[in-house]
């Protein structure tokens, strides 16, 4: 058998699972033979003329010589097959760089091995989304079938001293443009008009070898036609960071997901798999936390893990804000509580250079809390996973310096009428203090493998937010994963004090289900029955529920609160009344101009946007309950009858009607000399349009298929939206021109549904529900334009009139 027949033979059927995880130490490829490794050494260099005295050898999982401006690596043969996770991150941007690109920010993450080939040495990329046990059959075609990409080949310099090792030179790795690890994604270099990669302006900056990790900083210099900044040198230079860890040889224990917990997941195709399928299989991510002493922890006992989770400041972050970052941390030391840990997770500051001078923030071995210098207003908290086993291997949150102003304006909107430490652009120092803590707490909780859970703040009675015991203890949801962010239901003489959302029972209760130990458990399978006992303990307390946002499920909705949208709505609106005459004063700086009045009444505009569409939900809505088959009731559930009339109420109240109060002079005149009128026609067309939606009429179909006399039909609903955008006719009122904006939108919006291809609006009773509602509008009309005495009425109504034929018979 020739050496590339035997190689590639070896290669296709070595270790445990094939494209799967398995994590048994490869003696792979054509590397374990004497013979190949004869004669490969017989044509490259002796060692001693590669790695020469002038050489500088650092010793680590992979030793690495630099030799000049030369980099290699020397591979051990024991390496070879394992699996390194690898993580391209980038250290340093341009000026005005994509807003979610920034230092620190993670632009790949892939499993990469080593193999020696012939005279090479490939890294090939691994891929664990189709499993199978090495053991069945099905192994060999899950292998053929998935075969994975090289992403660097480098030819052998030199064999070892000890015929054990195996010397490249890897500089062609990091001075070329190598797709799967580049700072640059496909669309920023549509944007930036990126030609290629100039390998002159482009090189290694350090390389750096530790036990289980090398670390690669190089610089990556692009010619760009139209650059983020600098634009006369048509250039965009980029400082990366590569961190390649070698992944555990026994891997950690996986842990199955239950779609009822919220949890972020790894998935897997598992073709070994009894079920009559290439079943899914997934993994939730979680850090790998192991009891200090297992004899305490199984008595039920707090004890410390082996290895706490540890995330470190970013030097960065101005002095003022640290404790607070440290405490967002810190704060998730009560729900590993819950999980019988104790100390779980620490917050500390950086190492000085005397105590560390090898300290880097993208050494993957430093889990980073970044402060970010960009005008971006948001945080995230991404991690790094070890694909086999859902185990988080790093991670980096990232704060931009510029949320806090997304804090500051929101503060005074939502809770400036009842929260006196908000009513000013400079907010209550502590105050904001707190926010931050709490943003660092939730993207933490990220990090720590939680998603997003919007049904949680539903669990909480809207009164109760009301309360200021209440909302001392509990905050303004259920999980601080949710997006609740501020108690705008709190109403001025309540007495509520906390405004700002905290963590919860949820995030306890979730903690819990993932990082909790289970010692009688053996395999993964083994601790099935004992998460769904957990699950069914808690499955009759909405605070121990998870949903995320449908577009259809009013419960789970982003930036609401309560289990009333439409009450907490009206609610907010109340403070949004009581904030706006106030927000010319609290924006004001001596000697400063409206810049600042003017963002915060554009986020006003957002906010009673916001509470509208909370409602709009409810039109049609259907809640959506993570229940098992054996469990009773039903996945499904449309929103009740008189709770759809009550949120068509509000609509008509607060949305349809003019927005009066959004109209005040003293703001608008000194941030725009026009564009009030478009604005309202704009927000209310929107919303409009909405509550009109073809899916929602279609979900309104449906219910009163299945419910008959207790569903609130599609017919009903056009009724309201008539009777709400048309009230003017019954009463022979004069129309201001909000609403004649309003009422143009209405009969836009018919005839784009009449005009419709779409195969559900045309097989539906959508069409000729409309054609009856314009039927009885011009009937309206034709009354009405003969009774009114207002000149703009009269020739709108006489237009309206025009329209509507038009429609009914385009011909």
């Amino acid at each position: 058998m020739n050496h590339l027949i035997r190689n590639l033979f070896i290669i296709l059927f070595t270790g445990y699972f094939a494209i799967s995880c398995a994590t048994t130490e490869s003696t792979s490829s054509a590397s374990g033979s004497d013979e190949s490794r004869t004669e490969q050494s017989s044509d490259s260099k002796s060692y001693s003329s590669v790695i020469t005295s002038e050489a500088e050898t650092q010793q680590g999982v992979v030793d690495i010589h630099s030799v000049g401006d030369k980099i290699y690596y020397e591979i051990p043969d024991s390496l070879l097959g394992r699996d390194f996770l690898m993580v391209s991150r980038v250290a340093a941007v341009p000026n005005n760089f994509s807003g979610f690109t920034s230092s620190g920010s993670k632009t790949a993450e892939q499993v990469i091995t080593f193999e020696k080939v012939n005279d090479k040495i490939n890294i090939r990329q691994r891929l664990y989304n189709s499993v199978a046990p090495d053991s069945l059959p099905i192994s060999r075609s899950v292998r053929a079938n998935n075969y994975e990409p090289i992403i660097a080949s480098f030819e052998v310099k030199a064999i070892g001293p000890d015929s054990t090792t195996t010397v490249v030179e890897v500089n062609s790795l990091f001075e070329t443009d190598v797709p799967a690890i580049s700072g640059l994604q496909g669309w920023l270099r549509s944007s930036y008009q990126v030609r290629r990669l100039d390998s002159s302006r482009s090189y290694i900056e350090r390389a750096r070898t530790y036990p289980r990790n090398v670390e690669v900083r190089h610089v990556m210099t692009y010619e760009a036609m139209n650059p983020p900044s600098s634009s006369n040198t048509n250039s965009i230079s980029l400082l990366m960071n590569q961190s390649m860890v070698l992944l555990p040889k026994e891997p950690m224990r996986p842990r199955y997901h239950d779609y009822r917990v919220g949890w972020f997941t790894v998935t897997q195709l598992d073709f070994g798999s009894d079920e009559q399928k290439a079943a899914t299989r997934s993994l939730i991510r979680r850090w790998r936390l192991e009891p200090s002493d297992p004899d305490a922890y199984a008595r039920g006992e707090l004890v410390e893990p082996v290895k706490p989770i540890v995330y470190y400041v970013d030097p960065g972050t101005p002095e003022e804000y640290r404790q607070a970052v440290i405490q967002g941390v810190e704060d998730w030391n009560v729900t590993f509580e819950e999980a019988g840990f104790k100390n779980a997770i620490q917050a500390k500051l950086p190492p000085t250079e005397e105590e560390d001078p090898d300290f880097e923030p993208e050494d993957i071995r430093y889990n980073m809390v970044r402060w970010i210098a960009n005008t971006t207003r948001n945080a995230t908290g991404p991690s790094m996973t070890d694909p086999r086993t859902g185990e988080i291997i790093g991670s980096d949150i990232i704060w931009y310096h510029n949320h806090i102003r997304s804090y500051r304006n929101r503060l005074m909107l939502e809770t400036g009428a009842a929260n006196s430490k908000a009513q000013n652009l400079r907010v209550d120092d502590d105050y904001l203090k707190e926010a931050i803590r709490q943003v660092i707490a939730h993207e933490i909780g990220h990090a720590l493998g939680l998603p997003h859970n919007m049904k949680a703040n539903s669990s909480y009675p809207v009164e109760s937010l009301r309360d200021p015991e209440f909302t001392s203890q509990y905050g303004v949801s259920a999980s601080i994963m949710d997006y609740a962010r501020q108690n705008y239901i709190a109403q001025p003489g309540d007495g509520v004090e906390r405004f700002i959302r905290k963590i919860g029972p949820y995030d306890k209760y979730s903690i819990n289900w993932g990082y909790r130990v289970i010692p009688d458990a053996e395999t993964p399978e083994d601790e099935v029955s004992t998460l769904n006992e957990w699950i069914l303990e808690k499955a009759d307390d909405p605070m121990y529920r998870f949903g995320q946002s449908t577009g259809y499920d009013p419960s789970a909705q982003t930036e609401t609160l309560s289990d009333d949208p439409v009450q907490a709505s009206t609610y907010g609106m109340m403070n949004l009344q009581r904030v706006t005459p106030n927000l010319v004063e609290w924006t004001s700086r001596p000697g400063q101009g409206y810049d600042d009045l003017e963002e915060v009444y554009g986020e006003l505009i957002g906010q009673w946007s916001r509470y509208v569409g909370h409602v709009i939900t409810n039109i049609g809505g259907v809640y959506m309950e993570r229940i098992a088959s054996d469990q009773d009731g039903n996945v499904y559930r449309p929103v009740s009858k008189e709770y759809q009339e009550k949120a068509m109420e509000f609509m008509v109240e607060n949305a349809f009607t003019t927005p009066d109060w959004l109209l005040d002079e003293n703001i608008l005149r000194n941030i725009e000399h026009a564009g009030a009128v478009e604005r309202i026609q704009s927000l209310q067309g929107r919303h409009l349009t909405s509550v009109m939606n073809s899916s929602r009429m279609l979900r309104l179909i449906e219910g009163e298929s299945f419910r008959g006399d207790d569903a609130y039909t599609i017919a009903e609903m056009l009724e309201d939206v008539r009777k709400g955008v048309w009230s003017e006719l019954s009463s022979n009122s004069s129309i201001d021109v909000y609403r004649r904006n309003l009422q143009r939108t209405y009969l836009n919006h018919v005839k784009s549904l009449m005009e419709s291809d779409d195969d559900d609006v045309n097989g539906s009773d959508i069409k000729p529900l409309l054609r009856e509602e314009l039927r009885t509008l011009k009937t309206e009309v034709d009354r009405a334009v003969n009774r009114t005495v207002d000149r703009r009425t009269v020739v709108h109504l006489q237009d309206v009139q025009n329209r509507i034929e038009n429609i009914l018979d385009p011909k």
